[in-house]
This record gives structure tokens, C-alpha cells and sequence, in this order.
């Protein structure tokens, strides 16, 4: 989208600049990248960075305003956990960058989340971009490295010793953002613990380090609660629903509270319209919309195809969405001539004692394919992947 730096950068790439970008991530992380990464960052105008603030700043006030009781109503009865929170510490909000009927490029809300995405790895992803190609250095983002490493500090460790602070996830070697982890931990001094390594005495929670229980105060979750029952011959000491004397950062009932669930409340220029399924309207057309399960993950069980039979024979029809289509636009230029499509997520943190977010990173995904993920691509295709986008003046 903005020629000067897309110019600059397709001259500067080469294949063997890609090959050691990966080697400095794995590095730095210790690990290789389980997802694809993609080769280029994308490029956007300050212009569409204030439509995706205003966008994302008009969500947050509606969701602010909502009802008291509205969003626990997302929450299924077998996945409450005790001692909520009055508000997430994350908060994600995807868009697509799409072409509007009058020519303009501009954002389209796809879904959003207060579940904690690739924080660690997109800071170091975003400089590791700078350090191969240093013209980026003058349009990186504006908050230095160590202010995030406090602000995140902050929010996750907060005024506990790191040594009882713990990234939990079920299994977290199989995890595709297992080198997000990794760089948690050295960010932060954590360790990262599978669910079923927590030991509990009454409602204190443990993990074993060198051969000593060592206390667990806070959690960094990255487990998503429901998909436990679909783990076979799960043998876990803690239940997410018992009582027990920690801080969840962020509480899991916020993985339901903010989700597609919120979709159909919300109003804006840059948001599609949705409906549950169950209240999708006569008058509405189907093959204009996109079918989504309220609390899939990385584009599990959408269909970009819905027909009245696959609708009719869902049963649990309050647990669907069906969200207005929406074109994205190819705008990010290979070095072959061809164009890629991509969402963009903005990344928040929102600490307790804070009225509103704080906008700290963005995450990109490019793709040549009919789904914005890393595994519906080809291949042999390039700028497809995990990427990062730098805004810069028009």
C-alpha cells in the first residue's frame, strides 16, 4: 500500500535474508517456529491505523456500556471458574483490510478476544525485521523495549516473585506458539507449566521445580478451557471450576465473555453485520454470510459456504453466528508481481487499574488463500504467514 517502503523492501529481500531471519529467531527463542513466517511485514498508512483505532475505540465503548449480566450470558454452565474479574487484562481485536464500495481501503471486524496472543514473539518478530533491514528502524513502533517489557511485567508477573508466577498451557510442547512461550519466559523469568504437572493442597496450587513444590500465586493462562473435554484420558489434580487461592491473568471466563458471542451487539461503519443463527432474519440472504461456531480457534469449523441445510441441521443454533462477507482486498506486492490478502490484529493490554486499553503490538497474517490462516496456503507460495505491520505517512 505504501510504495516507497514496499519498493525498498521487495529490492532488499532475498531468499537467503529469509533463511537467516528464521536462524535469529531461533536464536533468540531457542526454538523453531511451529507456524509459517511470513517473509515480508505489511505496510499500512497512518490513515488506516486511525480507522482501525476509531473502529476498535467504538467497540470498547460498547462493550463498556453493555448491560451488567450481559456477558456472563456467554458463559456455558460446565466452563465457569470462580472469582472473576471486573474486566480482562487482554484484549485482541482482528480485522480484515478490505476495499470499501467507494474505492478506499479500510478495516472489516472479523472477531475478537480477551484471551492473550503472541505479545512476547511479536515484539522480538518486529525488531529481528528492524535488524535485517534497518530502513524499518525509522517507522518500528514507538514504545522501546524495555517500556514493554514493564508494561507487560506489570500486567502478568505484577508485585509477585517471578518463581510463583507460571505461563499455564495443556502440553505446551505441541503448541504451534510454543516459541511465544519461550520468549515469555525470558522476558519475564517464568516458568511454563502443563496443566497436568499443577499439583493442589486444599486450594493452593503447585508446580515442581529441581525437586521442590514450589507455589503457584498467579497464572498467565493460555489454556483454553473447553477444549479440555476433547483431550482423551485427561488426568489433571485441578479443576478450572474449583476454588483455589490464585490470580488468573486473564480470568477464563473472558475467553467467552469477549468473543463472536459480542458480534451482533456491536454497531459500526467498520462492522459487518451478524446475527446468532437462531435469530438470522427472512430477509436476509445466506450465501451473502459467513458461518462460525461462537468459540473456535484459528478458523476451526467456519464455513465460507453456508447452505439452509447445513444451517437446519445444527441443533445448537444459539452457539453459531452467521457474520456478513466481507472482500479482502490483495494489496501487499511480492517480489513476483502477485498480491496477498491480510488481517490484522491489535494487540491490548488492559491492566486493573486502567479505565480503558493500552495498545501495545499488532499481529499480521498474510495470505493467498480464500481463509486468512497459516494452514490453508499453498506451499510453495510466498508473503503468506505470521507477519507484523509498520504504519508510516501516505
Amino acid at each position: 500500500m505504501i510504495s516507497k517502503y514496499r519498493k525498498q523492501f521487495n529490492q532488499e529481500f532475498t531468499s537467503e535474508k529469509y533463511e537467516e531471519f528464521k536462524e535469529i529467531l531461533k536464536q533468540k527463542s531457542g526454538l523453531i517456529p511451529a507456524f509459517r513466517l511470513s517473509e515480508s511485514p505489511m505496510f499500512l498508512s497512518h490513515e488506516f491505523k486511525n480507522k482501525l483505532i476509531d473502529a476498535s475505540e467504538s467497540i470498547i465503548d460498547q462493550i463498556k456500556e453493555l448491560p451488567k449480566g450481559t456477558l456472563e450470558k456467554a458463559i456455558p454452565e460446565n466452563c465457569k471458574v470462580p472469582n472473576d474479574t471486573a474486566q480482562p487484562h487482554f484484549f485482541t481485536i482482528d480485522f480484515g483490510i478490505c476495499r470499501s464500495e467507494n474505492g478506499e481501503i479500510e478495516p472489516q471486524l472479523i472477531e475478537l478476544q480477551a484471551f492473550p496472543s503472541l505479545y512476547a514473539f511479536q515484539k522480538v518478530f518486529e525488531d529481528t525485521f528492524c535488524e535485517l533491514y534497518p530502513f524499518l528502524n525509522e517507522i518500528k513502533s514507538k514504545i522501546p523495549q524495555q517500556e514493554f517489557q514493564t508494561y507487560i511485567r506489570e500486567l502478568i508477573v505484577d508485585n509477585e516473585n517471578p518463581e510463583n508466577v507460571i505461563l499455564l498451557e495443556i502440553y505446551p510442547e505441541k503448541q504451534k506458539t510454543a516459541i511465544d512461550f519461550a520468549l515469555t519466559e525470558k522476558l519475564l523469568g517464568i516458568k511454563t507449566v502443563c496443566l497436568t504437572k499443577v499439583k493442589k493442597e486444599g486450594k493452593k496450587l503447585f508446580y515442581e521445580h529441581e525437586g521442590k513444590n514450589i507455589q503457584i500465586n498467579r497464572i498467565y493462562n493460555r489454556v483454553i478451557f473447553d477444549e479440555l473435554d476433547r483431550i482423551p484420558d485427561l488426568k489433571l489434580e485441578f479443576d478450572f471450576r474449583e476454588e483455589a487461592d490464585v490470580q488468573w491473568v486473564t480470568h477464563p471466563n473472558w475467553f467467552f465473555k469477549i468473543s463472536k458471542f459480542l458480534l451482533p451487539m456491536l454497531k459500526h461503519q467498520f462492522v459487518p453485520k451478524s446475527y446468532f443463527l437462531h435469530e438470522f432474519p427472512e430477509s436476509e440472504r445466506l450465501e451473502n454470510f459467513v458461518l462460525k461456531p461462537l468459540f473456535s480457534f484459528a478458523g476451526s469449523g467456519v464455513n465460507l459456504n453456508p447452505t439452509k441445510e447445513i444451517t437446519e441441521a445444527i441443533e445448537d443454533k444459539e452457539n453459531y453466528i452467521l457474520q456478513r462477507k466481507v472482500t479482502y482486498e490483495p494489496v501487499f506486492e511480492d517480489i513476483n508481481g502477485e498480491f496477498s490478502k491480510a488481517e490484522i490484529r491489535l494487540l491490548y493490554i488492559w491492566r486493573e487499574q486502567d479505565e480503558r486499553p493500552i495498545l501495545l503490538e499488532n499481529l499480521g497474517r498474510m495470505t493467498k488463500a480464500a481463509m486468512v490462516n497459516v494452514d490453508f496456503n499453498k506451499k510453495d507460495a510466498i508473503w503468506i504467514g505470521s507477519s507484523n505491520a509498520f504504519f508510516v505517512e501516505d
